[in-house]
């Protein structure tokens, strides 16, 4: 036996197989398994899995502050320029951030917050849902899309959020924050479902994103003060902005050549229709309904005006009567804002802005249509008997500034607003007038005192640190094309579609031009004009990539 094991043991050492070993087939053996006589690699030491984005061994990091490098260090590009100055206001922070493409956005300054916690943070919920609460009132206020993209922006970025990226349509907010690279991203929305006109409310949100911003309230106390805003009810009653609504079409009268039984008839047929809108509104009919019956009071008493002329010696301007109610009803505000969205980039939201304008337009053109046709076959003699060429300048630039101060009450401003934007419009009629008086076509002379208008009401917005729109859109109520609109409806009733259309499209383009005259203002002030106690001027305003052709 013990020989019998020597011997097998030689068998092994001399290269011999055991009795029980079986032959390895090549299908049991791994592609990856290095072949017999090529010796094995090193086994490695520990595991350490990395990103694709991760430097490979042996290539040289440049430094970071290297003029020219084209790698971003991780805590993202040091702020130049006065772009973090305290004392800038937020809109133009925030907006030059919201211009600039991603990859060469800076990180400006955060706030200093001393609240405990500041370091961990408040919850990125929570964050994103009073960032998308305060763009809704925003948007719902009648502010541009870029605005409120900016506010958001800035509001994040308070509260230690720095990869958000807001997203502002006509009807749905959203915004996306994504931590780094490999985490997942947050993404929070927002329906606008109801919008309303308040400018004391919107005023409280510009109050508020400044404090933001400035890092003086924290997150429960901005959930306080928002709440406090929805509560708040508004500054004017209903009955008073139905006077208000009169006294705009009566000083929108004089305007074009009313005398003072003109006034009373167009501030009696407009408040009428202010109060048949309202009956609307509480039936729950949609704004093209409510338009079309407020625009059938004014249009009915010129039209009865226009019969008692007929049988009567009384000399009673009918046109001025229909004109002057179909003041209160030309959607300005939403026009300004429509034209805004597109020049800065907006297209969806200023094409379904714009969408709103052309219905409810339609609106008014039904209810004015209906009343016209049914006055002409009772053979009302509606012609433009306007006296354009009689001049009164004490009394329109009276007449001007009574129409921007009712227009005042319409949006529901603050009373310390109404002054300054009462002489602003006062400001703009003068303007026009005067352009006007030297043979100026009106559509340069409108681009003029819009723009005018624009400038001022950025200027006012500056020093209050508030938003320009108060300042800015009673202004523009005085040139408004409202004689345009109704030569063009009575052309239409009357069978003459071409002059209509003509008439019409004149009041379009004046239209444009007071959203753009204004948007252009604005602009020149936020290029040039520098912040209310810098020395320094405003950060440079890059243009968004998005806006080029090419």
């Amino acid at each position: 036996m013990v020989g019998q094991s020597k011997g097998n043991g030689d068998a092994a050492e001399q290269g011999g197989e055991p009795e029980d070993a079986k032959p390895v087939s090549d299908e049991s053996r791994s592609a990856f398994t290095a072949p017999l006589g090529v010796p094995l690699p090193p086994v490695p030491e520990e595991e350490h899995p990395t990103s694709e984005f991760t430097i490979p061994e042996g290539l040289v990091t440049p430094p970071t502050n290297e003029p020219g490098s084209a790698f971003t260090p991780p805590e993202g590009i040091p702020v130049v320029g006065p772009l973090a100055k305290p004392g800038s206001p937020w809109q133009d922070r925030m907006r030059s951030l919201v211009r600039m493409p991603l990859a060469e956005r800076p990180v400006p300054e955060r706030a200093v917050r001393s609240e405990e916690g500041a370091d961990s943070g408040p919850p990125v919920p929570r964050v994103l849902d009073l960032t998308l609460r305060i763009g809704e009132l925003l948007l719902a206020g009648g502010e541009g899309a870029e605005d409120v993209e900016a506010a958001m922006f800035g509001v994040a970025h308070a509260y230690g959020l720095d990869r958000t990226e807001p997203e502002v349509t006509f009807t749905l907010l959203s915004i996306t924050h994504q931590p780094s690279l490999v985490d997942d991203p947050v993404t929070l929305s927002r329906t606008v479902r109801r919008r309303g006109t308040d400018y004391t409310r919107l005023s409280g949100v510009f109050a508020l994103v400044a404090d933001i911003t400035q890092g003086e309230v924290s997150l429960e106390e901005a959930y306080r003060r928002l709440a406090e805003m929805r509560r708040n009810r508004h500054p004017y009653s209903k009955w008073a902005l139905t006077v208000a609504s009169g006294a705009l079409s009566g000083a929108a009268s004089l305007l074009v050549g009313g005398d003072a039984l003109v006034f009373l008839l167009a501030a009696l047929g407009s408040m009428l229709g202010d109060r048949l809108a309202w009956l609307c509104a509480g039936r729950g009919l949609p704004e093209f309904y409510q338009f079309a019956a407020a625009a059938m009071p004014p249009a009915a008493i010129g039209v009865g005006v226009a019969l008692l002329s007929q049988h009567t010696d009384t000399r009673i301007q009918a046109s001025a009567v229909i004109t002057g109610g179909l003041f209160a009803l030309i959607p300005g505000r939403a026009l300004v804002a429509a034209v805004h969205d597109g020049l800065t980039g907006f297209y969806i939201t200023a094409a379904a802005r714009l969408l709103e304008v052309i219905y409810l337009i339609v609106g008014i053109v039904c209810g004015v249509l209906m009343v016209l046709y049914l006055g002409d076959r009772l053979n009302a003699r509606l012609t433009p008997d306007i006296v354009h060429h009689t001049y009164r300048p004490v009394t329109q630039l009276m007449a001007a500034m009574l129409l921007a101060l009712a227009f005042c009450v319409l949006l529901q401003q603050e009373r310390h607003t109404v002054v300054l934007a009462t002489l602003n419009g006062g400001v703009a009629w003068l303007i026009f007038g005067a352009l006007t008086k030297a043979n100026l076509t009106p559509v340069p002379s409108t681009v003029v005192a819009a723009g005018l208008v624009g400038l001022f009401g950025q200027l006012l917005s500056r020093y209050q640190f508030a938003s320009s729109l108060p300042y800015i859109t009673a202004a523009i109520g005085p040139l408004l094309p409202g004689s345009n609109t109704y030569f063009g409806l009575l052309n239409v009733a009357q069978g003459d579609v071409n002059k209509g259309f003509e008439h019409l499209a004149t009041a379009g383009a004046l239209a444009l031009a007071i959203a753009i005259g204004v948007n252009l203002g604005g602009e020149l002030a936020r290029l040039f004009i520098k912040t209310p106690g810098q020395e320094t001027p405003l950060p440079g305003r890059r243009a968004a990539k998005r806006t080029r052709g090419f």
